[in-house]
């Protein structure tokens, strides 16, 4: 009978755990720390998958695992729980049980995910005199859950999930605006602010090079269509001075020849 009544227990825990709701999801970083925001102030406990792990009786706190000294602290005063150094088996459902003054019964999701590895940013092209664009390739030492996004200015370019690299092509026009690398999880994020001048400063030299050229170009042209429009002008002016002479001439020769005729 006894053992009949342990195992109806055990399921009726077992449907109790399965029913209660996760009140939060909570994001940590191994190493790091996390302050749960359910107080006990006087009685009550605090468990991770239902197992008790610390006990708050007569304003002091027992710590009942082992793997918690240390690191599991409780604060008298605003009765908070705090977990520091976290580590990855620390990731669970955490349930707070105030059997006294604020009674309450209430559980939080917590994931811890590894730190995020700082991104790196390189040129992936050689950039020559006759380059339109200009390749940069974010790089992480390790992925896991990470997310690398480009960003120029505010707006998202490219991303990719759990990639080592992310490749981003920038054009001349694209010289002044901001742009950033970001390594993310859902628990934190690294950005790497990137100097574009510096990594793509070809393109700045191709476009000098394509003005210098243009330059040089207007510099050649220009003299010519001008001793052009003078050489056209000269000959105008000159066509125009012998058609004159031509005239006088024909008119003084009429004026020679007709009075010969009227005799």
């Amino acid at each position: 009978m006894e053992v009949l009544m342990r195992i109806i227990v055990f399921f009726m825990l077992k449907v109790s755990s399965a029913a209660e709701e996760v009140k939060s999801e909570l994001r940590g970083i191994e190493g790091g720390s996390i302050t749960f925001l359910d107080p006990v102030l006087e009685y009550g406990f605090i468990s991770l998958e239902r197992k008790n792990v610390a006990m708050v009786k007569e304003k002091k706190c027992d710590i009942l695992e082992e793997i918690y000294e240390d690191r599991l602290f409780w604060n008298n005063r605003t009765g908070l729980f705090t977990l520091r150094g976290l580590q990855r088996s620390d990731s669970g459902v955490y349930g707070f049980d105030s059997k006294k003054g604020a009674v309450f019964t209430s559980s939080h999701r917590l994931t811890v995910y590894e730190p995020v590895a700082a991104p790196a940013v390189n040129a992936v092209n050689t950039v020559n005199v006759s380059a339109e664009s200009c390749t940069l390739l974010c790089l992480v030492k390790k992925a896991g859950e990470t997310t690398l996004l480009w960003y120029k200015d505010e707006d998202i370019l490219n991303q990719s999930s759990s990639a080592l690299s992310l490749p981003l092509t920038l054009h001349r026009q694209d010289l002044t605006s901001s742009c950033r690398c970001v390594a993310a999880n859902p628990a934190e994020e690294k950005t790497l602010h990137v100097d574009v001048t510096a990594l793509c400063g070809g393109l700045m030299d191709t476009d000098r090079h394509g003005s210098d050229t243009k330059i040089r170009s207007y510099m050649i042209i220009v003299p010519i269509v001008l001793a052009a429009v003078v050489l056209l002008g000269a000959l105008f002016i000159r066509g125009r001075f012998f058609l004159k002479n031509k005239k006088t001439t024909t008119e003084t020769q009429a004026e020679y020849y007709l009075p010969s005729l009227d005799r």
